[in-house]
């Protein structure tokens, strides 16, 4: 059943979800992500004093292995030095032999002359460090368990919000929104924005706090070198954020592509029976390698230019290494520091430039992911179906009997263009009102009403002498059950497929349903009758089968207004015939709607009503309109003199 404009099939032409209407603001997105995170702030307060105990013991462990690696040199020293002297005349008697860098270099050492490596106190520092290095992995390891719970509960709630989100939005969102385009950004964007918070946010976290402790200990041990390290930050940040801009956009890019060519492969492989049939797999073809070219253009585009910072960032780290071996060197050789200190700040030179190249490594995951964000953040922010506004006096009807009014309904889809207009219905409960007309002319649309799937304009629908705006649409609804051509069964037993048309329905009551809608032999014949398992998209039983299946839950369901749009459509004859005898029984003492295109099949509704343009040209009886000879008569015995069916 087609629900408004915008339902037509896309794959023949290839019609993508509209492009995102306004300009990227990556810092709103992840304004709004900071947000989402707020009700885990205090797992994440933990998780940064975890962070800066971690690298509190990793930053110190260098240094302390700048302490083993003084211990070692000083002893080697040491013992080349003459037993029995001084380091102050091992100091003067390399200045007599004119070695005055060595003397300088000894000068600031501590040695014995003659003594060799002071292995237990070698062995103590290295042991302290091993200890540090364990102690600090241990909270490395907590801060990751902290915020792998962070990022999964975050995502919990995001995902409770968009399935929150699909129940509160109006029928007009999916009927100008490709379903492809939906599920991508509810599934994929949802996903890959998990991966972003599970390794990024951990990873930023860490490589930010261990900037800011491996800087502290550079200036400490050397202002001098750690200004040299400092050059690099400036080309660090200004490389990265020049490449990551260009990138962002072909990320935007690269998921939108990524939900249209979702929405094509979803309508293709449902309609795939039509494409088939109507020669249009070369279209089909050809449409997708084309959506699938856009897809790795801008798919190259964004993984390239992302994929360029880190090896930009690997280039001027090896600069910075290069700077720092030079001048420490040179330090060393002067006696201005210890090769320890030097040992010690080259690894801190790896540390500090590591979490740069890590962060730049992750720009690609970080922007992907804000790119997914923002799709879910738009999704969250189209507008939700209007509230019902229930005036506190209204009353509504303390038993439904079916009785329905339309009073001069007024409705269209789009503002310009009129669809139903004027348009009057008094339907006593208990009738069964037949709705016919050629394709167009607003039958499905008056059902849609019905239900209120959309708000009319103008007029007003009486339901046993309440008005719609004094009910809410869940009251509406209850009054309703639908039979429709597409029919929908979900994955699961064929004993919860019936079930879903009354929550709390028994088994019994299940199987008198299947029963009347002529259904049950053949459940009974399933590999596990009524606790047989339906796949997604119910492909192990036939198209007539699921319609009985759907025809069997609206008898569970029990309604008191009924709605039947082609409900026989997918059955053969015979079948047909036994629905229409099941029908008629359900229809007893109910108000029911019929929108037929087999105007044989409703010869004995109370009432036929034959729109045209969204009016009422005709109406009355099977006999009365054919007495008439006027459009139904036209319509009736155009399909019994072997013309092509109008409608």
């Amino acid at each position: 059943m087609s629900m408004g404009p915008g339902g037509g099939f896309r794959a023949a032409v290839g019609v993508g979800p509209a492009p995102i209407a306004h300009s990227r603001d990556t810092r709103a997105t992840l304004r709004r992500l900071v947000r989402r995170l707020h009700p885990e702030r205090f797992k994440l307060l933990s998780a940064v004093g975890l962070g800066v105990t971690s690298v509190a013991f990793m930053v110190s462990g260098p240094w302390i292995l700048g302490r083993a690696m003084n211990l070692l040199f000083d002893g080697l020293v040491s013992q080349r030095l003459p037993l029995g002297t001084t380091k102050a005349e091992a100091i003067a008697m390399l200045r007599a032999h004119g070695q005055d860098q060595i003397a300088r270099m000894i000068a600031s050492m501590t040695v014995t002359p003659g003594v060799g490596v002071n292995m237990t106190s070698l062995g103590r520092v290295l042991g302290v460090a091993a200890l540090v290095y364990f102690l600090g992995s241990i909270f490395t390891y907590s801060q990751g368990f902290v915020m792998a719970g962070v990022a999964q509960r975050s995502m919990f709630a995001l995902r409770r919000d968009v399935e929150e989100k699909l129940a509160r939005l109006p029928l007009r969102y999916f009927d100008s929104h490709s379903h492809g385009d939906v599920l991508s950004r509810v599934t994929n964007d949802i996903d890959n924005l998990t991966t972003t918070l599970q390794q990024g946010l951990s990873q930023l976290l860490t490589s930010v706090l261990t900037i800011v402790g491996v800087l502290g200990m550079m200036f400490w041990i050397s202002p001098l070198l750690a200004a040299i390290s400092l050059i690099t930050i400036p080309l660090a940040i200004g490389g990265t954020l020049l490449i990551a801009r260009r990138s962002q956009v072909h990320f935007t890019n690269q998921w939108r592509r990524t939900g249209t060519l979702n929405g094509l492969v979803e309508e293709t492989d449902t309609g795939h029976s039509l494409v088939q049939v109507f020669g249009r797999r070369g279209a089909v073809i050809d449409e997708f390698s084309r959506q699938n070219r856009a897809l790795f253009d801008a798919s190259f585009r964004a993984q390239f230019l992302s994929g360029v910072i880190q090896p930009t960032m690997q280039f001027i780290t090896n600069i910075n290494y290069v700077a720092i071996a030079v001048v420490g060197g040179y330090r060393v050789a002067s006696g201005l520091l210890s090769l320890g200190a030097v040992t010690a700040f080259i690894q801190y030179s790896r540390q500090f430039t590591m979490p740069i190249t890590q962060i730049a490594s992750q720009m690609n995951l970080l922007q992907s992911g804000v790119a997914s964000a923002e799709r879910v953040f738009e999704f969250l922010d189209e507008t939700d179906e209007a509230p019902d506004v229930v005036p506190a006096t209204a009353v509504p009807p303390a038993a439904t009997r079916g009785a329905i009014r339309l009073e001069h309904v007024s409705f269209r889809y789009e503002t310009d263009k009129p669809l139903i207009e004027d348009f009057s219905l008094d339907v006593a409960p208990g009738e069964t009102i037949a709705i016919v007309g050629p394709t167009g002319a607003g039958k499905t649309t008056i059902v849609n009403l019905l239900v209120r799937f959309y708000e009319i304009d103008q007029g007003r629908i009486v339901l046993d002498g309440v008005d719609y705006r004094d009910l809410t649409r869940e009251e509406v609804r209850r009054s309703f059950a639908m039979v429709l051509q597409d029919t929908w069964l979900f994955q699961g037993t064929v004993r919860d497929n019936i079930g879903y048309g009354r929550p709390g329905a028994t088994s019994e009551e299940i199987v008198a349903a299947a029963r009347a809608a002529y259904v049950d032999n053949f459940i009974r014949t399933m590999p596990d009758g009524y606790d047989t398992i339906l796949d997604q998209e119910a492909s192990n039983v036939s198209a007539g089968q699921r319609q009985l299946l759907t025809i069997a839950r609206a008898f569970v369901a029990n309604p008191d207004i009924l709605i039947l749009d082609e409900a026989t459509s997918n059955v053969d004859t015979r079948t047909e015939v036994l629905i229409q005898h099941a029908m008629a029984a359900l229809r007893a003492g109910r108000t029911s709607f019929v929108i037929a295109h087999r105007l044989s099949t409703i010869r004995d509704a109370d009432t036929i009503v034959v729109m045209a343009a969204g009016r009422i040209v005709e109406q009355g009886s099977h006999e009365d309109l054919l007495a008439r000879r006027g459009v139904y008569f036209d319509l009736y015995h155009s399909q019994f003199s072997g013309a092509e069916e109008l409608g």
